[in-house]
C-alpha cells in the first residue's frame, strides 16, 4: 500500500492545495504533518503576531482535516531530521511539499531532500503559492525582469492555472503515530501576544475574500489610498502569506467579480487589484533570482550610502513619537494590531529613510518582527522601493511629504485622531501639522517634530547624490508617486 506524506508549511488549507491534492491522488494512504522549526521560531525576524496567526491557522487546519477523517501529525525539531524520520516511521514512499522560495527555505528543503534520499524516499515539490515561478516569466532575451510594468505585461500574457479540488476523505486508514498537541497559546512558543490580529484559518480567509469581492473591490482604485473605517484594501496578505487562501482561488473569484462589475470603473479597480497581486509575484521572483537582496540593496551602488540617522530617531519612529501625526498614527497602529495599510507602509518607510536618514534595513527588520503578514519578498521589495535602492525606475529622488500624504489619505484626520489620542481634539486645519498652532501643540502634549522635512529632503538628496556622483538636484515633484 503506497503511503504519501504531505508536509504543510505555507499552505495551511485543504482546498486548492497542489501538493496535498497530489499526495492524496497518488497515494493509497495520506499522512498530513507539520513541523515546528526552532530556526524559524527563534529567528530575530519572527514576532508574536505572525506566530499567533500561524498557530490559530494550524488549529483550523487540524479541525478541517479531522472533519474529513484525516489527522494532523505535529512534530518539533530540525526538519531535516524530523521529516525523514516521520516518513520512515509511516512507511512513506514520497514526501510532498509546495515550494517555498526564501533563501532559508530553499536551503532547508535541500537538506531535507538529501536526508530523505539517504532513506530511499523522494521529496516531491510543487508550485502552489504563485501563478508563475521565478523563471517562468522572462524577457524576450531570456533574462529576468527587473522592472515591474514589462513584467506585469508578460505575466498577464501567460495562461493562468485554476484551483485544484478539495481534499477528500481517506482512501485507507493512515498509520497511527504519535503527535504533539498544538500549543494553547503562542506564549508557549516563546512569543507572548500583546496585539489583536485578524481571524486566522482557511474559512476566515475565504470569508474575507468574499467580503472584499462583494463590493469593495469595485472601488479599489480610490479605496486603496484612503484610510477609513471600512477598509479599502483586501487585507488578505496574512492569508496569502500562510497559504490559508490559495492564489488560484483568489484569481478565479476575482475574474467572476470583474464580470459582474457594475461599471467600467469597477472593472478598472479589479484590474488594479490584479496588478497588486502581480507585484507580490514580481518581488518573489526578484528574491528568488537575486537572493542577495535579502541582505543588501538590489542596486549595489547604494550599499555605499552613509546613513546619518541616529538610534534615538529610529527608536522614536518605532514608538510613534516623531511629531509627524500620520507617521506616529501608523506606527502605533502597527504596534497594536500587527497590521498597517499599504499606503501607510510607504509613508513611514519613506519617512524613516528620507526624513530620518536611517537605513531601510532597520525598518525592514522592525516590520518583519511586527507585521502579521511579514513576508520576506514583499517586505524587502517594498522597503527597497521606498528607500530608492530597489527595482523602481525613478528611485532615490522620490520623496514623500508626510503632511501632503496625510491630507490625501486621511483628509478628515479620523485615522490620526484614533491612534494619536493627544490630537483627538485637534482642529481640522492642524491635525496633520499641529506645529502650525504652537499653543495647541503645547497643550496637547504631543511630540514636537524631531526633524524638519524641508531640511531633511535636501540632506537626503545630497546623501544619495554623493553615492550616485550627481552634481545637481533632479527636478522631481515632492508629492505622490506616479
Amino acid at each position: 500500500m503506497k503511503t504519501a506524506l504531505h508536509w504543510f508549511r505555507r499552505d495551511l488549507r485543504i482546498t486548492d492545495n497542489t501538493a496535498l491534492w497530489q499526495a492524496y491522488t497518488e497515494g493509497d494512504r495520506l499522512v498530513a504533518a507539520f513541523c515546528w522549526d526552532e530556526a524559524i521560531l527563534k529567528s530575530p525576524d519572527v514576532g508574536p503576531a505572525r506566530v499567533h496567526f500561524l498557530l490559530r491557522s494550524l488549529e483550523a487546519l487540524s479541525r478541517n482535516l479531522e472533519s474529513l477523517g484525516h489527522r494532523l501529525i505535529v512534530r518539533h525539531g530540525p526538519p531535516e531530521q524530523v521529516i525523514p524520520g516521520l516518513a520512515h516511521e509511516v512507511g512513506a514512499d514520497a514526501v510532498f511539499v509546495n515550494r517555498d522560495y526564501e533563501p532559508y527555505s530553499v536551503a532547508r528543503d535541500r537538506r531535507v531532500a538529501e536526508a530523505l534520499a539517504g532513506r530511499g524516499i523522494v521529496l516531491r515539490s510543487h508550485k502552489d503559492s504563485v501563478i508563475h515561478e521565478e523563471r517562468e516569466v522572462l524577457t524576450r532575451t531570456g533574462t529576468v525582469f527587473s522592472v515591474f510594468t514589462p513584467y506585469s505585461r508578460a505575466w498577464k500574457a501567460r495562461p493562468v492555472s485554476w484551483p485544484v479540488p478539495r481534499l477528500g476523505p481517506p482512501k485507507a486508514p493512515p498509520p497511527v503515530v504519535p503527535s504533539l498537541p498544538l500549543p494553547a497559546d503562542a506564549r508557549e512558543l516563546g512569543h507572548p501576544l500583546a496585539q489583536e490580529v485578524f481571524p486566522a484559518g482557511e474559512r476566515a480567509g475565504l470569508e474575507a475574500l468574499d467580503r472584499f469581492l462583494e463590493a469593495r473591490v469595485f472601488d479599489y482604485d480610490h479605496g486603496r489610498n484612503v484610510l477609513s473605517l471600512e477598509p479599502g484594501t483586501s487585507q488578505l496578505s496574512p492569508h496569502l502569506r500562510f497559504g490559508t487562501l490559495g492564489i488560484r482561488t483568489v484569481l478565479e473569484r476575482l475574474q467572476s467579480a470583474r464580470a459582474k462589475a457594475p461599471t467600467a470603473a469597477g472593472q478598472k479597480s479589479c484590474d488594479t487589484w490584479l496588478s497588486e497581486l502581480i507585484w507580490r509575484e514580481f518581488y518573489l521572483q526578484i528574491l528568488s533570482n537575486h537572493p542577495r537582496v535579502a541582505t543588501g540593496a538590489f542596486r549595489p551602488e547604494y550599499e555605499r550610502i552613509q546613513w546619518e540617522g541616529t538610534d534615538a530617531q529610529f527608536e522614536a519612529w518605532c514608538a510613534g513619537q516623531t511629531g509627524y501625526p500620520i507617521v506616529d498614527a501608523a506606527m502605533r497602529c502597527l504596534a497594536a494590531t500587527g497590521w498597517m495599510h499599504n499606503r501607510l507602509r510607504m509613508i513611514v518607510a519613506m519617512f524613516l529613510t528620507k526624513d530620518l536618514l536611517v537605513s531601510w534595513q532597520r525598518g525592514e527588520r522592525h516590520f518583519m518582527r511586527t507585521l502579521v503578514d511579514g513576508d520576506l519578498a514583499a517586505n524587502n521589495g517594498g522597503w527597497q522601493w521606498s528607500a530608492g535602492c530597489g527595482t523602481d525606475a525613478a528611485p532615490y529622488f522620490r520623496i514623500f511629504n508626510p503632511v501632503t500624504q496625510a491630507e490625501k489619505c486621511d483628509p478628515d484626520g479620523s485615522f490620526v485622531r484614533r491612534w494619536v489620542p493627544e490630537l483627538r481634539d485637534a482642529p481640522s486645519d492642524c491635525v496633520h501639522a499641529p506645529w502650525n498652532r504652537p499653543l495647541f501643540l503645547t497643550k496637547s502634549r504631543y511630540a514636537s517634530p524631531i526633524v524638519q522635512h524641508d531640511i531633511q529632503r535636501g540632506r537626503c538628496l545630497a546623501m544619495y547624490q554623493a553615492v550616485k556622483g550627481a552634481s545637481t538636484e533632479p527636478r522631481t515633484p515632492d508629492t505622490l508617486d506616479e
